[in-house]
């Protein structure tokens, strides 16, 4: 990774050669592209509109621009969803162009995905070349989790690619010292935090340690170049904050999660320390759901393991061992390289922001989910690619040797337990990654220096990964708490709600504002994708939330703007309304469904 490491002598490469080299990595890296494309969006429809509850959300920002700003659960702009709704923009105005369906619901987090390994491939060339960036690129796209969320409607695909372009900044930034491409990276982070809030933040340690080390200009201009950028956070998340404050509160949406109708509080409660230390401040789901009670969906237990477990280990970890080989073995052969050198820089940018999530993941007690990994994949990629490529340079020397030996067993190894978990899919598969990643290992020992041999330790790093990654792309999800891998979902986690044919066809028919209300969000989703109609989502996504009160439902059906009340849904909230109903209208039913025609 130093001089040292690297052959003694290099003959340089013929003008001839050098083209024909660059036109072979483009054409890689176009083709790495397109296979992702084809993985990400292969059959995308299958899952119909995935999780209902932001299908919903999308449905209704194509229908009204109010409910695309907030982030609204219905056209009628009862309650917004529980998280801020940077990733319903892109969804929304997707939908409202090409029409809402199934396709406009799922294809923005597949072309989001295409494009987050794009700007990776891009980022790690800038620092270590094409070979490293292709690895990276090509671990990124098959790990599990990534396949999984780049085909599914949840906030954390516009996340992850906000946080790779702002790494991509950073390292622009590194290397001339450039406050405008720092400034960019905090712009970056703070359209992430109107993504999925103060998860985003998880990756500014690592950005601002690595300028703060790297950058080639005096430490005072690092200091205030850093300054800049978080000025530039800053602005750039907290302009739709003080939207939302300032807009009179009885003409907007109510802030669905938070207990005081404030997007601010939403931040810090349940989107912020609650996930953190298990408190959600009132928001749905409460905090006692998270780490610790061993369930698969919520993340296991606690713990320095629970990225290696049952329930995260199969998304995110595939590639984990190989990575914090490499990134220990990487800083102690840099130990000694100049301030500015790159390829260290690069190490901390992805190295931190690995550490610092990861740790975040394993120890945090508040509402956690497998998926949340998929923040890692970019991270875990990178740092796999960087150190495994400058490890291959050097493999001349026997201790770096060892240390890429070291990152390809325990790929092999960790690959084979993972698979050794769903015993019945393939299990071919985890035999076939133990004897090419034995072969690999032995032709390292024996310092076989041949440039075939790359080509054996890249399946042997991929293998596994890759093929639990096309499993998961090729079954169905759908639910609230996806899962990867090879058995499909219908309603995985909290089952999303049920709509009879009989009871749409009445939503269908009617004129009101609101076709009908229901508690919670997803009875409310459910009844509002099939109909096409507005539905109130009583309580928000679980019934807890104090939108709307008594007094505004009354007054809504005063109006003749809510045509029916449709009983069930979950949670234990708005109960004051369905008592209300209950004691003033007369029960029907419709296609085993009990409503009422407040009409």
């Amino acid at each position: 990774m130093t001089a040292t490491l690297a052959p003694a002598s290099v003959t340089p490469p013929k003008p001839q050669q050098r083209r024909d080299t660059k036109t072979l990595h483009r054409l890689a890296f176009f083709g790495l592209l397109a296979a992702t494309a084809v993985l990400y969006l292969w059959n995308l429809t299958a899952s119909g509109y995935g999780n209902e509850f932001y299908a919903a959300a999308t449905q209704a920002a194509s229908q009204s621009w109010k409910a695309l700003l907030f982030g609204s659960l219905d056209p009628g702009n009862t309650i917004t969803v529980d998280k801020p709704p940077a990733f319903l923009w892109v969804s929304g105005l997707f939908a409202k162009v090409f029409g809402f369906s199934s396709w406009a619901v799922l294809a923005p987090q597949a072309l989001e995905g295409v494009a987050a390994v794009g700007l990776l491939y891009a980022t790690v060339k800038r620092t270590s070349g094409p070979a490293a960036a292709l690895f990276a690129g090509a671990a990124f796209a098959l790990t599990p989790v990534a396949t999984l969320m780049f085909r599914f409607n949840l906030p954390d695909a516009l996340l992850v690619l906000l946080m790779v372009a702002a790494a991509y900044c950073t390292v622009r930034a590194l290397e001339k010292a450039s406050p405008l491409w720092l400034a960019l990276a905090g712009s970056a982070i703070g359209f992430a935090f109107l993504t999925k809030m103060l998860q985003a933040f998880l990756v500014l340690p690592a950005l601002a340690l690595a300028y703060l080390i790297a950058a080639p200009t005096s430490p005072l201009r690092r200091l205030l170049h850093l300054l800049g950028a978080g000025v530039a956070v800053v602005v750039s998340a907290g302009w739709f904050i003080a939207l939302v404050e300032l807009w009179p509160a009885d003409s907007r949406p109510y802030i669905g999660g938070s207990t005081n109708n404030s997007l601010w509080e939403l931040a810090i409660g349940y989107n912020g320390l609650g996930r953190i230390f298990g408190s959600s401040g009132g928001g749905p789901g409460g905090g006692g759901m998270g780490g610790g009670n061993g369930n698969i969906g919520f993340g296991g237990e606690t713990g320095i393991g629970r990225l290696f477990g049952a329930s995260m280990g199969p998304e995110i970890s595939w590639l984990l061992p190989a990575a914090l080989i490499g990134l220990g073995a990487g800083l102690w052969f840099l130990r000694r390289a100049p301030r500015t050198d790159r390829t260290r820089a690069a190490l901390v940018v992805w190295g931190g922001w690995l550490l610092v999530s990861g740790a975040v993941f394993s120890f945090m007690s508040g509402i956690t989910h497998p998926y949340y990994t998929v923040a890692l994949a970019p991270a875990i990629a990178a740092v796999a690619g960087i150190a495994g490529s400058e490890l291959w340079r050097g493999r001349g020397h026997f201790p770096v040797r060892m240390a890429l030996t070291a990152m390809v067993a325990a790929t092999g190894v960790w690959g084979f337990i993972l698979l050794d978990r769903t015993p019945d899919w393939t299990p071919w598969l985890r035999w076939a990654l133990l004897a090419v990643t034995a072969i690999a290992v032995a032709a390292l020992l024996f310092g076989l220096n041949r440039r075939r041999l790359a080509g054996v330790l890249v399946v042997a790093a991929l293998l596994g990964s890759s093929g639990y990654a096309v499993a998961t792309a090729s079954v169905t999800h759908s639910g609230s708490i996806p899962l990867s891998g090879p058995r499909s979902q219908q309603g995985g986690g909290m089952r999303e709600g049920t709509s009879s044919t009989e009871v749409v066809q009445l939503l269908k028919a009617t004129g009101t504002e609101w076709a009908a209300a229901t508690t919670g969000a997803q009875n409310a989703a459910s009844l509002q994708l099939a109909s096409g109609r507005s539905v109130i989502a009583i309580g928000g996504w679980n019934g807890s939330d104090p939108a709307p009160t008594l007094d505004q439902f009354k007054a809504l059906v005063a109006a003749g703007k809510v045509r029916y009340y449709v009983e069930g849904g979950r949670g234990g909230g708005g109960s004051d309304i369905s008592e209300w109903v209950a004691a003033n209208f007369e029960a029907t039913t419709a296609g085993g469904q009990t409503l009422y025609d407040l009409g």
